[in-house]
């Protein structure tokens, strides 16, 4: 009788082992264990697809060649000139669908004109006449790629992006109506813009289109070797070139 009372205390315990519901969880929760093994297979997996999405699809590198037109505000926007166009050349190295990294140049050219003797040639003894100012900006570019897939069609296929540049602005001032030798100097500054590429062939070439606001800091900004030498002059001339640069250019970008 105490044997039998004894298999009879022992059989629900055993069963309940047996069926245990979170026999398989306990398992993870050992030592060695990984939990999240489930978890780490689906990311590796979405990687593998997103990368070889990226290298049936995606572009690789791509070089832009671009005609367009820039604007300066305040006193230096006042004081110039534009004789078109800004041309651009650059490339980009793509990392993945959404961002890029480039670098390129741009030439701009504009002038000036100065009808008064200014401070920088006290002794000239006449107007100064035309100023020539050529800018020579190297860059470095980063490029973010909206995600567009549920934005429609056009916007898709737009690809529009957002952009910042660090930027260094080489500067050659030359006289045009009297000799005086080229005045030369540099400084540094950043834009900030965004643009699309329209595809004209999927993944080889695009139609670009990009507006930038530039600041930089130029030797001649806060000067005032411009203004009139003459202190009871009416015109007080250029105080100094303060202002900020705008630009929009297209582009043909080829792609590989």
């Amino acid at each position: 009788m105490k044997i039998l009372l004894f298999i009879l205390l022992l059989t629900p315990i055993t069963l309940f082992a047996q069926g245990d519901p979170f026999a398989g969880q306990q398992d993870d929760l050992k030592i060695g264990g990984d939990i999240f093994s489930d978890f780490n297979d689906n990311v590796e997996a979405n990687d593998q697809m997103e990368d070889e999405r990226y290298y049936r699809y995606g572009r690789f590198f791509s070089f832009s060649l671009g005609i367009g037109v820039n604007q300066f505000d305040g006193n230096r926007g006042a004081a110039y000139i534009q004789d078109p166009p800004v041309i651009n050349f650059g490339l980009n190295y793509f990392k993945d669908f959404k961002t890029s990294f480039g670098i390129g140049f741009d030439i701009a050219r504009n002038h000036f004109v100065l009808d008064y003797v200014p401070k920088v040639t006290p002794n000239q003894g006449g107007a100064i006449g035309t100023i020539n100012v050529n800018h020579l900006t190297a860059y470095f570019s980063y490029r973010y790629y909206f995600e567009t897939a549920n934005l429609g069609t056009a916007v898709t296929y737009a690809n529009p992006y957002f952009t910042f540049r660090v930027e260094y602005w080489y500067q050659t001032i030359n006289f045009q109506d009297i000799n005086e030798p080229d005045q030369v100097g540099g400084g540094l500054g950043f834009a900030l813009g965004g643009g699309f590429e329209f595809p004209l062939k999927i993944k080889e070439s695009y139609l670009g289109v990009e507006g930038l606001i530039h600041a930089v800091n130029l030797p001649d900004k806060f000067s005032n070797k411009w203004s009139n030498n003459d202190p009871n002059a009416v015109n007080k001339g250029i105080q100094d070139f303060t202002g900020n640069a705008y630009s929009v250019m297209i582009s043909y970008v080829m792609s590989w």
